[in-house]
């Protein structure tokens, strides 16, 4: 079969108003991918459908309803009389029940022929709706996609107007000796003591587990928070007065009174 047989073929308005075997639908779809003359007939039929889909379905002559009923009622009103002995019925009744019987024929064709372009006119609106629905979801994904980077826009914003402050000491804390690649930054404002932590390159905790920050003065370490990755510099982690050194351990989750020195990932002096 040649491209022209399989356009004439009609599986292309078939796969449309999606009444096309699955194996139909997925050879069409291979054929269009490498046969362009197929794809734009594929396309011509769905916009043909599509402009189809939007014009009101034909109805019958407005005065064939009233010509019915009035036959109808004509029929009803006219008396029946019971023929004599072998008498054969009259030519006018024989021609009444003609022009009832073309009446009902009449109908039944209009019928058909509405509920023919009634089918087509559904099967044009499902196509259209789930090609509307279709360009629905797109503009959500890139409302939402849009929506992540303005969030990520405006942590990186944030982390600027930190390092970038003045009034900021920034402290570089290298890994230990069991971890020589970790290394973290700490971020401590001279004016109003906050503390930041920017984690350079820290390994993800394991569950149950979280990166606990000390400032170590005078020997003495002091809690400096807890991190968190959406707490990365842009969120005070505490407040210190002095410190001569800045140290981060992995303890469990919520932070420990003392740090636990086997479990020391980087530390940096002020």
């Amino acid at each position: 079969m040649n491209t022209k047989e399989y356009i004439s073929s009609g599986i292309i308005e078939s796969y449309i108003l999606g009444i096309a075997t699955k194996d139909e639908a997925a050879i069409l779809e291979c054929v269009m991918k490498n046969n362009a003359e197929v794809k734009a007939a594929y396309l011509e039929a769905q916009k043909t459908l599509e402009d189809f889909a939007t014009v009101q379905a034909i109805t019958p002559p407005e005065d064939l309803k009233g010509k019915i009923w009035s036959k109808i009622q004509q029929q009803a009103n006219t008396p029946t009389t019971e023929p004599e002995g072998n008498v054969a019925p009259t030519k006018p009744i024989a021609k009444e029940r003609i022009l009832v019987k073309e009446s009902n024929s009449s109908w039944k064709n209009w019928a058909v022929a509405a509920s023919v372009l009634f089918l087509i006119s559904i099967a044009g609106n499902v196509f259209w709706w789930e090609h509307k629905e279709q360009q629905q979801n797109q503009i959500n994904g890139l409302t939402t996609q849009l929506a992540e980077q303005n969030n990520a826009l405006q942590q990186v914003q944030k982390k600027w107007e930190v390092v970038t402050n003045p009034n900021i000491q920034t402290i570089t804390l290298n890994g230990v000796e069991q971890h020589p690649d970790a290394k973290a930054l700490v971020f401590w404002d001279k004016e109003t003591k906050n503390v930041y932590l920017h984690a350079v390159n820290l390994p993800e905790p394991p569950e149950g587990m979280q990166y606990q920050l000390w400032a170590i003065h005078n020997g003495t370490p002091i809690s400096a928070g807890m991190y968190h990755p959406s707490e990365d510099t842009q969120v005070v982690l505490s407040t210190i007065g002095a410190a001569q050194n800045f140290a981060i351990t992995l303890e469990k989750a919520g932070g420990v009174a003392a740090p636990t020195l086997q479990n020391m990932y980087v530390i940096g002096a002020v």
